[in-house]
């Protein structure tokens, strides 16, 4: 079906001197006070009885506040404790200054974010919850197709790592909390609240797919990027990356997206290797795809490269791939993300649909070769 809905990264905000031009376009909140009735009628009016004067009875008010406790609410108790793991980063380049969010990840100070939150930045500094001077941080990798970044903070300990859930643990349906430096508004960061609306959704970016994504409702806005979707223990399930937005002929409402926790412990890994010298190489089938006219699910495999595993595996042209290592394919960009997060070497099982028929290939894949 074709739609002009657009998935788009969540933009960090932008907060640039006005002589310099931004990388994107920054919001601009617009905050309306409304004056009802003028004041409500001015206290109401006055008594009609002439003989009443003002009660002397004191307003009835709330016992005092336990300050041992914080929020009544399962939504701000998940909050207070992610809260010291929750960052806000400032990424500055030649011609602009951009504001996301991270999370941290060891106690001497790695920190995970997106990577278009600091995707061509010459500084990064970075600031804890609650403290007002920044810290300079160093970005030690960066990973475009999974929109992924590792940085670390300048001589820090003592920190708070955020605690990651199971993945095995999210199901749709589940509340969550997105938290984050929302518009890079004053103060400490923003927390909205939802539910998972899906699990493993694949979306196409210009550097590749991402995979794995959990969609939610909660509300992600710019300066959002990179921060936490967590579950009601506190715990990340997500870190929030994208969000729907509506085109001519099509509406998008509370559809947001956060890389999924079992891909960021994946790609985390893949990172600190990198951070360390290794480069690892990426799977190769050697196939080029594209998605299916008819309405059905999968890949159509648009051509088969020479001397390929694909080719040696026996895939052709118009075949459709339906599932890859028993995971289903619904659309070129989860076939490019599998493939992707693959190694050269590994084994995969591809069912493919050809005239109608199921078949069952088995491919090895190769080092993806350099350009």
């Amino acid at each position: 079906m074709n739609t002009d809905s657009h998935w788009v990264h969540t933009p960090p905000q932008i907060a640039t001197p006005s002589n310099k031009r931004p990388r994107v376009i920054a919001a601009v909140l617009l905050v309306v006070i409304a004056f009802c009735g003028g004041v409500v009628g001015g206290v109401i009016g006055s008594s009609t009885n002439d003989n009443s004067g003002s009660s002397n009875t004191p307003l009835v008010t709330a016992a005092p506040v336990d300050s041992s406790k914080v929020g009544n609410s399962n939504v701000a108790k998940a909050a207070n404790v992610i809260a010291p793991s929750v960052v806000t980063i400032d990424s500055l380049t030649s011609n602009s200054e951009s504001v996301g969010t991270g999370i941290i990840v060891t106690t001497d100070g790695e920190i995970l974010t997106n990577n278009h939150v600091v995707e061509g930045a010459t500084q990064v500094r970075v600031r804890l919850n609650g403290q007002t001077s920044p810290i300079m941080a160093k970005v030690l990798a960066t990973d475009p197709g999974n929109d992924m970044a590792l940085i670390k903070l300048n001589n820090s300990s003592g920190l708070t790592a955020a605690t990651f859930a199971d993945a095995d643990s999210i199901a749709v349906g589940d509340p969550v909390v997105a938290v984050g430096y929302a518009l890079a508004l004053d103060g400490g960061p923003s927390v909205t609240s939802g539910i998972v609306s899906a699990l493993n959704r694949t979306l196409e970016i210009d550097n590749g797919a991402l995979d794995g994504l959990i969609q939610t409702d909660a509300a992600i806005s710019s300066g959002n990027s990179g921060g936490p979707l967590i579950n009601m223990n506190g715990q990340v399930i997500g870190i929030n990356t994208a969000v729907a937005t509506g085109g001519s002929s099509s509406t998008a409402s509370n559809i947001g997206f956060a890389i999924g926790v079992a891909e960021i412990q994946r790609v985390a890994k893949l990172l600190r290797a990198n951070a360390s010298g290794e480069t690892p190489d990426q799977g190769y089938l050697g196939i080029g795809v594209g998605s299916r006219t008819d309405g059905g699910a999968g890949a159509t495999v648009t051509e088969v490269a020479d001397n390929s595993p694909a080719s040696r595996a026996g895939l052709k042209a118009n075949d459709i791939v339906l599932e890859i290592n028993g995971k289903t394919i619904t659309g070129p960009g989860a076939l490019i993300a599998v493939i992707r997060d693959s190694a050269p070497g590994d084994i995969i099982n591809i069912v493919v649909e050809r005239d109608g028929k199921r078949v069952t290939l088995k491919a090895t894949l190769i080092a993806r070769p350099k350009e």
